[in-house]
C-alpha cells in the first residue's frame, strides 16, 4: 500500500461498512487535496508513484479515525461553505446544505447599509457568508460558546470578511445592550431529545449537544426567544430567516404569527423538507 491508487483501494475496503463507495471516493479526494495538498492533476499523474512513508502513515491514521465515526471535517479541521474555507471543531456544528440554502435566501433580502445579526453563530458560517455576499452590510454574530466565537473570529479573519462576534445567550437577551437590526438569521438548536435515536453516531458522538438539542416539552424555546428579541430589536419591515426542524415547520410559523409577525413563509429544502422560515415585523420599535 504505497501508491495513491493502492491507498484509495485500501480506504474502500476499510470504510465499506461505514460509507457508500461514492462517499469514500470523495473522502479520498478531499484528503489528497486538503491534507496532502495535491492537485487533481497530481492525483492523476502520480497515482502509481511510490509515496513517502509519513504520507502513508498519516493516511492510515485518518482512515482509522473515520472508522470510529469521527466526521472528516473535524479530522481535517475545516470545511467548505458557500465558497468559504471555514475552520470547524467540536465547539461548532458542521454546516449543512440546508444552512447554505438559508444563506442564499437571506442574502436575497440583504442590501448595503443593512445590519444583520446571526444568533447562535457557531463557526460563523451564516454571518460570514452574508457579509461576503453584501460587503456594504454590517454583520454581527453571537453564540453562548466562547470557543465557538473564537473560531468564528478566526474564520472571518481567514476569509478577509468583517464581522463582529461576541459571547451572548439569546435566552437571556434582556441582560445585554443591543442595537437595531434589519435582518436576523439563525440556525438555533431544534432537535428534540426524542429524535436522538434516529441520528447518526458521527453527529451524536462528536458535534456539540448544546447546539443541537431542545427539550421534548418545549422544542420551540429558541424560536420563542428569537421572536421576542426580534419584536424588540428589528426595525419595522425587518425580517427573520430561521432554519427549523422539518417536523415543526407549521408550529414554528404559528408561533411567529402569534408574536405579531406577518408574511410568514415556510420553505422546503432541496429534498422537499420544511427546513426554513421567513417572517417580517411590521410595527416600529419604541422610539423609532
Amino acid at each position: 500500500m504505497n501508491t495513491l491508487s493502492q491507498l484509495s483501494q485500501y480506504a474502500r475496503q476499510a470504510l465499506q461498512d461505514f460509507y457508500p463507495d461514492g462517499e469514500i471516493r470523495s473522502i479520498c479526494r478531499i484528503l489528497y487535496e486538503d491534507v496532502f495538498h495535491l492537485t487533481n492533476i497530481d492525483i492523476h499523474l502520480k497515482k502509481n508513484e511510490r509515496l513517502d512513508e509519513s504520507f502513508i502513515n498519516k493516511f492510515y491514521g485518518i482512515v482509522e479515525r473515520l472508522k470510529t465515526g469521527e466526521p472528516l471535517q473535524y479530522i481535517i479541521g475545516s470545511t467548505e461553505f458557500r465558497g468559504l474555507r471555514l475552520e470547524v471543531n467540536r465547539s461548532t456544528l458542521i454546516p449543512r446544505p440546508e444552512t447554505s440554502e438559508l444563506a442564499v435566501w437571506a442574502s436575497g433580502a440583504l442590501r448595503a447599509g443593512m445590519r444583520v445579526l446571526d444568533i447562535g453563530t457557531g463557526s460563523g458560517c451564516l454571518a460570514i457568508a452574508l457579509a461576503q455576499a453584501c460587503p456594504g452590510a454590517v454583520a454581527e454574530g453571537i453564540d453562548i460558546s466562547a470557543e465557538a466565537v473564537a473560531t468564528a473570529q478566526r474564520n472571518a479573519a481567514g476569509n478577509d470578511v468583517k464581522v463582529e462576534f461576541s459571547v451572548r445567550d439569546i435566552l437571556r437577551h434582556g441582560e445585554y445592550a443591543w442595537g437595531t437590526y434589519d435582518l436576523i438569521v439563525s440556525n438555533p438548536p431544534y432537535v428534540r431529545e426524542c429524535e436522538r435515536a434516529g441520528m447518526e453516531r458521527n453527529v451524536l458522538d462528536y458535534e456539540p449537544p448544546q447546539a443541537l438539542f431542545v427539550p421534548d416539552d418545549d422544542p420551540l424555546v429558541f424560536y420563542r426567544a428569537i421572536g421576542d428579541f426580534g419584536q424588540a430589536h428589528l426595525k419595522a419591515g425587518g425580517m427573520l430567516f430561521l432554519e427549523i426542524n422539518e417536523a415543526l415547520g407549521q408550529e414554528t410559523a404559528r408561533l411567529l404569527e402569534r408574536q405579531g409577525y406577518v408574511l410568514v413563509e415556510v420553505r422546503q429544502d432541496m429534498y422537499g423538507k420544511e427546513r426554513m422560515v421567513k417572517a417580517t415585523k411590521i410595527t416600529a420599535n419604541h422610539g423609532q
